[in-house]
């Protein structure tokens, strides 16, 4: 009786490793799934984000192109020569005001993506189920040798 008592015991043991490792694969693949789709999600938040950079990119070169000529224009419509002397350093003032705002634009773009990435130091608890089988399977061996 006693052996057959020793024998239950380790073959509930090894169920209950069995049960804790398929419960660890379960748990595996539905954070697999997950992290999956938050890969997906920030994939396409990155791809809106550039989208947005490009759009204000064109935008910011579209409106310095248009200073630009409306400055010419005036500074040529009241005799000024527009490559010349104060015509030619408001045009390259222009151009390096746009060129500042452009450089924090992309310094604040970069920020924003670097922001979404996950840590590579989350834990995934991939030997969590181990350990607790383990220790079950140790119970079980201790208590057949006692």
């Amino acid at each position: 009786m006693t052996a057959l008592s020793s024998i239950a015991t380790l073959v509930g043991a090894g169920a209950t490793v069995y049960a804790q490792q398929r419960a660890q694969q379960s748990q595996y693949a539905t954070q697999l799934a997950q992290a999956q789709a938050n890969q997906s999600l920030e994939v396409q938040r990155q791809n809106q984000l550039i989208a947005q950079q490009q759009a204000e990119q064109r935008a910011r070169q579209v409106q310095l192109a248009r200073s630009v000529a409306s400055t010419r224009a005036r500074l040529a419509a009241s005799g000024i020569t527009p490559d010349d002397g104060s015509g030619a350093a408001i045009t390259t003032g222009l151009a390096a005001d746009s060129a500042a705002a452009a450089n924090e634009s992309d310094a604040v773009f970069r920020a924003r993506l670097a922001s979404g990435r996950a840590s590579l130091l989350n834990p995934d608890a991939s030997l969590t189920g181990f350990a607790r089988a383990g220790a079950s399977f140790g119970r079980s061996l201790s208590n057949l040798l006692s």
